[in-house]
């Protein structure tokens, strides 16, 4: 049921609080409910051709006695897979996980990939408990998900999830994080490390290099 309809293109109507109503070329318009971070993004685009890659749902009213189908449109594929991982976790249903997707997903699985339950707090009807378990059930899972971030100048750096090599990346990032340092600029020195003719093979020494880096030596 919920990849029978995988895609929607048409033009966008209008968008209110939590959804878009999406003109289609047949002449009918389609009710989609948003993630809020894309309804935010989406806001300016009034009038305009729209692709959203969607979920099918059915939804339960009046104490399960009426049963309605809901569309949910994401702005890329990636969006929708987060989501689809996103209500895998107990006590995260699928109103729920739209309404505290308020960020960018790759902010979001940032979060969950440095167990930042603060951050995840922070989102609309995510207390501390389902942030810890958000936290602990999905780390491990999101890696994909990370987006690449800025520097100040407005230039793209490395992607903030894991950066090239092997398993010696991924424990060096670990490592590094657990030492206070900032996730974004951590995968880019590891991935300047690993970039190099003579690039450590060890885990140990990639975080000593990566510190003679950040010293400037």
């Amino acid at each position: 049921m919920a990849r029978m309809i995988a895609r929607i293109e048409g033009i966008l109507e209008s968008i209110d609080e939590d959804r878009a109503q999406v003109a289609m070329p047949a002449g009918f318009t389609l009710d989609v409910l948003l993630p809020a971070f894309a309804a935010v993004r989406l806001a300016p685009s009034s009038g305009s051709p729209i692709t959203l890659h969607t979920v099918l749902f059915i939804e339960a009213q009046a104490q399960g006695t009426t049963m309605l189908p809901r569309l949910v449109g994401f702005l890329t594929p990636e969006d929708r897979a987060f989501y689809q991982l996103f209500i895998t976790t107990k006590g995260i249903g699928q109103r729920k996980a739209l309404r505290a997707m308020t960020l960018p997903v790759g902010q979001i699985a940032a979060a969950i990939a440095d167990r930042d339950t603060a951050l995840l707090q922070s989102l609309p009807e995510i207390g501390k408990r389902t942030a810890e378990t958000i936290a602990v059930s999905l780390s491990g899972k999101v890696d994909r998900f990370i987006q690449p971030t800025a520097t100040g100048d407005g230039g793209p750096t490395a992607a903030v999830g894991l950066p090239r090599g092997s398993s010696i990346a991924r424990e060096a990032l670990e490592v590094l994080l657990q030492l206070g340092e900032n996730r974004a600029e951590a995968v880019a020195w590891i991935d300047q490390v690993l970039g190099r003719d003579d690039a450590p093979t060890e885990a140990d020494q990639l975080i000593a290099e990566v510190y003679r880096l950040k010293a400037g030596t």
